[in-house]
């Protein structure tokens, strides 16, 4: 029996492994060609400790100067004890460069391309194998004739050949600028997956806010759960600044056709709307939807956005069990995530 670990490294890069359970996650890295840093492989110096964010395991043998009980409990393993259980998602407490490892480059075909409104455009790719990424992440999308690319979320289940992107139309974007001349059969080429802002294990009710594109990454994490990960209340709170930015509803009644317990709400803000839902996505939070705390809050949208939920939990006095955001800006603005 083998089981898949996302190993997710500090500057934001993620490797997936193959490991069978009777090896630990250190051997099969090394026999994958990643070399996650460790000095004693005896689980005494504590070289090789990770941080565990969803999947079962056995912990394995250690003394407590490698691993106190506090770390052990708040998640922390260590990778040349611990063999897998099931699927795993680990964080690797050093860069890819120090385990010399690096990105993967696959190539892939554009699929289809759709103008879904003048602010946003939905496009998919085909590739030969399977896509594997954590539902929440992104990949860098290559711009053709170019040196550049462009960092979008899946807005599509990992395992598949095909995936799906939500972005924004920029006027004067580069990629934007391609997208809306480009035919199916373009080549492209995905550098990734890449981010920290992924689905963890739902033993939670999970609240998910989400500004303009930045539905994407909640798209790929709906369907996930849709697939049979969820079983917790799931409610998403989706906020544009126009009513010609508010797209992908027919995404999003779909998965709640096929998801018991996810619920969604739309808010624009500009206030000559004629939506019945006007504001900020904050003052269309259902207070139960808090739980007094005992939730996961997953949140993506421009900085502003973030900043003010930030704040807005702040004021409220509620902090969440689990809090995850990314923020995103147009063009060559660098990704954050936490």
């Amino acid at each position: 029996m083998t089981a898949r670990i996302a190993l997710n490294f500090e500057d934001g890069v993620t490797r997936f492994i193959e490991a069978r359970t009777d090896e630990t996650v250190a051997d099969a890295a090394y026999r994958a060609g990643i070399n996650i840093p460790l000095d004693c492989r005896d689980g005494a110096c504590g070289t090789c400790k990770c941080r565990v964010q969803s999947g079962a395991f056995d912990a394995g043998s250690y003394i407590e100067e490698a691993l106190d009980a506090e770390e052990a409990a708040a998640g922390l393993a260590l990778a040349c004890q611990m063999r897998p259980r099931t699927d795993l998602a680990i964080d690797i407490l050093a860069t890819s460069a120090a385990c010399r490892t690096a990105p993967q480059t696959i190539e892939a075909t554009l699929a289809a391309v759709e103008m879904l409104s003048p602010s946003a455009i939905g496009f998919s790719v085909e590739t030969a194998e399977p896509l594997g990424f954590l539902p929440g992440q992104y990949v860098n999308i290559g711009i053709p004739g170019t040196g550049d690319s462009r960092a979008y979320s899946f807005a599509s289940a990992p395992g598949g050949t095909r995936a799906a992107f939500l972005v924004r139309n920029i006027p004067e974007g580069r990629m934007s600028g391609f997208l809306r001349g480009a035919t199916p059969g373009a080549r492209l080429s995905l550098t990734g997956p890449s981010g920290s802002f992924y689905l963890r294990d739902v033993v939670r009710p999970l609240l998910f806010l989400a500004g303009g594109t930045g539905l994407a990454p909640f798209l790929a994490m709906l369907e996930q759960l849709a697939g049979g990960a969820g079983g917790q209340p799931v409610r998403l709170v989706y906020g544009v600044t126009r009513d010609e930015d508010l797209v992908g509803c027919d995404w999003l009644d779909a998965l709640a056709a096929r998801l018991p317990g996810f619920d969604y709400r739309t808010v624009v803000a500009a206030g000559e709307s004629a939506h019945p839902r006007r504001g900020y996505v904050t003052g269309h939070v259902d207070p139960v939807w808090l739980n007094g705390g005992d939730v996961d809050v997953y949140l993506c949208g421009p900085p502003p956005m973030v900043d003010a939920v930030r704040g807005w939990l702040g004021e409220a006095g509620v902090a969440p069990a689990g809090f995850h955001y990314e923020k995103f800006a147009p063009a060559v603005a660098p990704r954050a995530a936490a």
